[in-house]
């Protein structure tokens, strides 16, 4: 049966014997509050509760009182709330229905919660109307009319904030807020964690009360302790976990992250990846907190992406916070290194249920589907997940994870959590079909305001005092070279600059000669020096890396040089220990360095010597470490490559000729130890390449044929086709003996070869740059093109790639095809039909006669490539950028060009019969002698267009825009469709029979 609350609480006033009047001068509300001060020191006195009920239509009345005694005084609402239903069952000897319980408990509980959430701003004046009475009483009076029955008193018991009576308590405390002059937007975040927060209280209520509700309060006690356990699990993870992460020391700094972080600024990326340069840059933080708060972008994982250094960890520890303070419980934020998950399941869930250990998690199989909680995921490092190295699952397979999850966040009301994830933008584009449903920003660089912003933080800082203030000035200075100007608006660089030159280890001489390729390798290497020599030397000149580990500085470099090959080739987060004791007892330089120091220090000598620098223990293995940053650990192994790569042009003279210092087989082994792990990333490649070329004499010529003999016997098969112990085999073991899982020898051998091929690519692009180099040094990835007959052996490598996961190839190489990797690479005559190229770099590659039917461009670059004679009958070419490519004599009948730009691009006698080329962009491009029988030009942008020659038998010009100039040798038939072609009547030298034809005589 309903009932009414204001008939609830007329009960009770009976049940206390209380008249109509017993103070007519207490005002509305004040009656609660020094009720519950009362009770506070005397909680055994009954009579204490008749004025309460006298004067007060219900607890919320309380509200009507100054919030700032409310609040401070720390008055116990829900102890008071007990209080008046055991004192009815103990006058009334009877139970209180479910009604009566649920309408005393919730209005106690909310107001302990609108006192735990508003005393989290102790600056606000929550009392500035003095007409709070009146404002509150329209609303009041809605309570009283409130009917509460059994179902509606069940929906408050199992969620409360979104029952009935939530309903009407939010909108007394929105009057309330309205009345102290807090923003619309604030007030209804405020409200929002209030009503959520509630639940809290509730079920403290439950188990307070014992006895006066045991029958007629579900579920069990037992329950309601799990439920509150739970409660406090989750507060313990947000201290432990969320709220000490922005407390956390800048590598050995002084200062924590809080003490020198900026917003960020970031700019929308769309479907397609693309950055809108033309928008304004938003504020991060503001941007992730309206799709947060925006009920319409449920569906939508957020995903923040960025380059190395840009700041994406310190957001997310940041933004987590963030979320603690202010929107917790409506979003509890649960933050989540993904280098740190060691297994991943089928199922986004169940992958988080199996690898984070927090007792609420643990506790509770129902944990996401459980209403009173909401959950933010905060996954960090997309780019860091090498989870192709553990199992069968790629990065692909793990985005589509957690879009399908965001999903049915929405589909389910009872789920509802959120998703941001962070990542290098170059990890998204080794994958071919992202889901529709991520909303990318991509963070920019500061600009000159939040550098000022950063820099009078750091000044603020107790180690900076007087050491800091010229660096700004530096960086405004013609003295500073544009380069750095450049690199110092990226956060970490910028902390780097700043450190060194608060320590005087800025070399700006050298900064000066920089390029924009080598000006971040100058930093990185002036960074390391720094760490190792200047950063923790003392007043006197002892430096207390020498004496904290018995090393000398190059010492130390070479064993932190080999960590990060540790950390790099176990997945580019963690490395154990033993691994790197491992590898140093192949250096007999280092392995005597380490052996010494174990003289001093023991055992630990080596964690020693890491701890000193920018190493930290990893959380996720007992003897291992991690980078503090992934970019020194990247900097760190391409230092290692290219010394490497330096021994392999090396030679001595003996007696009998010159040779080479590190023989044939040696250096075989040397490439599978070094490249057959995994990927390369672009920024290992880009920085090796920067530390190569600073030597201008380098020998390249000789470095180009060595690995260019290596590539071609690993296309034959020769270093997996052995009956006797083979390279991959040999590495394959090295890795699981340092306890590194999930690849087999198939892939240790592509890994090896595939990075190989990358470099010389790489070396290719840079002969192709210097007069002296570009005819000596040609890299032909297909192999040497042969007369009359195309080359498969890149097509055999793609396949042979692709046979132990779909995509391999383009995940492993294709970063670089869609970089600046293979312009210009030499294709010519190669068979790459069927062949995987979406989205691919190709812009000015010589694939003159190359197969290409049926291969996947799309979204490909082939700006000013020479496709001569090419074959791409059938071929999906939709989008792909021909501008200024040469495609004369090529055969694209049937292809499909929708959309492509070829705008001043060669087709003359090109074959495009049959071919879709709606919506195409001919702009200047040159038709002549072209075959475009059949051909659909619907909608195409033929101005400027040479057609002279062409046949256009068939062909549909319906909506196409015409050149300004008509050439009087094309051909047309009668079924050549003309329908609303543009730019006809005033082009020039229409043909006389074609005017006739269309009726423009």
């Amino acid at each position: 049966m309903n009932k009414r609350l204001s008939q609830t609480w007329q009960k009770f006033r009976q049940s206390f014997s209380v008249g109509e009047s017993l103070n007519t001068t207490v005002e509305t509300g004040k009656a609660v509050l020094e009720a519950a001060k009362t009770f506070q020191e005397q909680s055994d006195k009954v009579e204490l509760l008749k004025p309460l009920l006298q004067n007060s239509s219900s607890l919320l009345d309380v509200l009507c009182s100054p919030l700032a005694q409310v609040v401070g005084a720390g008055l116990p609402f829900v102890p008071l709330g007990i209080a008046l239903l055991k004192y009815s069952r103990d006058i009334t000897k009877q139970d209180p229905s479910l009604e009566d319980c649920v309408f005393i408990v919730s209005q106690a509980a909310y107001l302990e919660s609108v006192k735990e959430i508003l005393s989290l701003y102790p600056s606000i004046n929550w009392d500035a109307d003095p007409n709070i009475k009146k404002t509150l009483t329209k609303q009041l009076q809605k309570l009283n009319d409130l009917e509460l029955d059994y179902e509606s008193a069940s929906n408050a018991i199992a969620c409360f904030h979104e029952s009935e009576l939530a309903k009407v308590f939010n909108q007394i405390l929105l009057a309330r807020l309205a009345a102290a002059n807090i923003p619309k937007a604030n007030a209804n975040i405020l409200t929002q964690r209030v009503a959520w927060n509630t639940h809290r209280y509730i079920t403290k209520a439950w188990i307070e009360s014992g006895d006066a509700i045991k029958n007629i309060i579900q579920p069990s006690f037992g329950d309601w302790q799990k439920e509150q356990q739970k409660v406090s699990s989750i507060d313990e993870y947000l201290k432990t976990h969320i709220a000490s992460k922005p407390l956390d020391l800048v590598f050995d700094e002084s200062f924590s992250f809080q003490d020198i972080y900026v917003p960020l600024k970031a700019k929308p990326v769309d479907k397609n990846g693309e950055i809108d340069q033309e928008l304004d840059s938003l504020d991060l933080e503001t941007w992730a907190k309206e799709n947060l708060l925006n009920p319409n972008n449920l569906e939508q994982v957020i995903f923040v992406q960025g380059g190395p250094g840009r700041g994406k960890s310190v957001f997310c520890r940041m933004f987590s916070d963030w979320v603690r303070q202010h929107l917790h419980p409506i979003w509890t934020p649960i933050l989540i290194r993904l280098r740190d998950l060691d297994s991943f399941e089928s199922r986004l869930e169940n992958t988080l249920e199996a690898e984070l250990k927090i007792s609420f998690i643990q506790r509770d199989k129902n944990w996401l589907t459980n209403k009173n909680t909401r959950f933010l995921f905060i996954l960090d490092g997309f780019d860091e997940l090498h989870i192709e190295a553990r199992n069968n699952l790629n990065l692909e397979a793990f985005i589509k994870q957690v879009s399908g999850f965001q999903q049915e966040c929405k589909s389910y009301r009872e789920m509802g959590h959120r998703v941001i994830i962070t990542g290098r933008s170059m990890s998204l584009q080794g994958i071919p079909h992202l889901p529709r449903n991520l909303e990318r920003v991509e963070i920019v660089e500061m600009d000159r305001q939040l550098q000022r912003k950063w820099l009078d933080k750091w000044e603020e800082l107790p180690a900076n005092k007087g050491k800091i203030a010229a660096f700004g000035q530096f960086l405004q200075s013609d003295k500073c070279p544009s380069e750095v100007k450049k690199l110092a608006q990226e956060p970490l660089l910028l902390y780097l600059l700043a450190a060194m030159y608060r320590d005087g280890k800025l070399a700006i001489d050298k900064l000066e000669q920089a390029s924009h390729s080598t000006a971040k390798i100058v930093i990185y290497q002036e960074a390391l020096n720094w760490v190792l020599t200047k950063q923790r030397s003392e007043a006197d000149g002892t430096n207390l890396n020498i004496e904290l580990t018995q090393q000398k500085p190059e010492d130390l470099k070479r064993i932190l040089i080999e960590a990060a090959v540790c950390v790099v080739q176990s997945g580019g987060e963690f490395a154990s220990i033993s691994m790197l004791e491992a590898r140093l007892q192949d250096d007999e330089t280092a392995k005597a360095l380490i052996e010494k120091s174990k003289e001093k220090l023991g055992n630990e000598a080596l964690k020693t010597a890491l701890a000193a620098f920018y190493i930290r223990p990893a959380d996720k293995q007992e003897g291992g470490v991690e980078f503090f940053h992934k970019s020194f650990g990247e900097f760190l192994f391409a230092e290692r490559l290219k010394n490497r790569l330096k021994d392999w042009t090396q030679y001595y003279e003996p007696e009998d000729g010159r040779q080479l210092i590190i023989p044939e087989a040696q250096m075989n082994w040397q490439i599978y130890d070094l490249l057959g792990f995994g990927r390369l990333t672009s920024e290992i490649v880009e920085y090796l390449m920067g530390l190569l070329t600073k030597n201008q004499d380098f020998p390249w010529e000789q470095l180009f044929k060595r690995l260019e003999k290596f590539y071609g016997n690993w296309c034959k098969g020769k270093f997996i086709d052995s009956a006797e112990e083979t390279l991959p085999q040999k590495k394959l073991r090295q890795l699981q003996n340092y306890g590194i899982q999930g690849l087999g020898q198939r892939q240790v051998d592509i890994y090896a070869g595939l990075n190989a091929m990358i470099l010389l690519l790489e070396l290719h692009r840079y002969a192709k740059g210097r007069d002296d180099l570009k005819q000596e040094i040609i890299f032909y990835p297909s192999g040497q093109p042969k007369e009359d007959s195309w080359t498969t052996q890149l097509l055999c490598i793609i396949n042979y790639s692709d046979c132990i996961e779909l995509g391999t190839f383009n995940s492993v190489v294709g970063q670089f095809l869609k970089g600046t990797y293979l312009r210009g690479a030499d294709l010519r005559g190669a068979d790459l039909s069927g062949a995987d190229l979406n989205g691919a770099d190709l812009n000015g590659a010589d694939l003159n006669g190359a197969d290409l039917n049926g291969a996947d461009l799309n979204g490909a670059d082939l700006n000013g490539a020479d496709l001569n004679g090419a074959y791409l009958r059938g071929t999906d070419l939709s989008h792909v950028n021909f501008s200024g490519a040469d495609l004369s004599h090529v055969n694209l009948s049937h292809a499909n060009l929708s959309h492509a730009n070829l705008s001043h691009a060669n087709l003359s006698h090109a074959n495009l019969s049959h071919a879709n080329l709606s919506h195409v962009n001919f702009r200047g491009a040159d038709l002549s002698h072209a075959n475009l029988s059949h051909v659909n030009f619907r909608g195409a942008d033929l101005s400027g267009a040479d057609l002279s020659g062409a046949n256009l038998s068939r062909a549909n010009l319906s909506r196409a825009v015409l050149s300004d100039e008509f050439f009087g040798d094309m051909r047309w038939d009668e079924n050549t469709n003309w329908e609303n072609v543009k730019g006809l009547d005033t082009a020039k030298n229409v043909p006389e029979a074609l005017k006739q034809q269309l009726g423009l005589s």
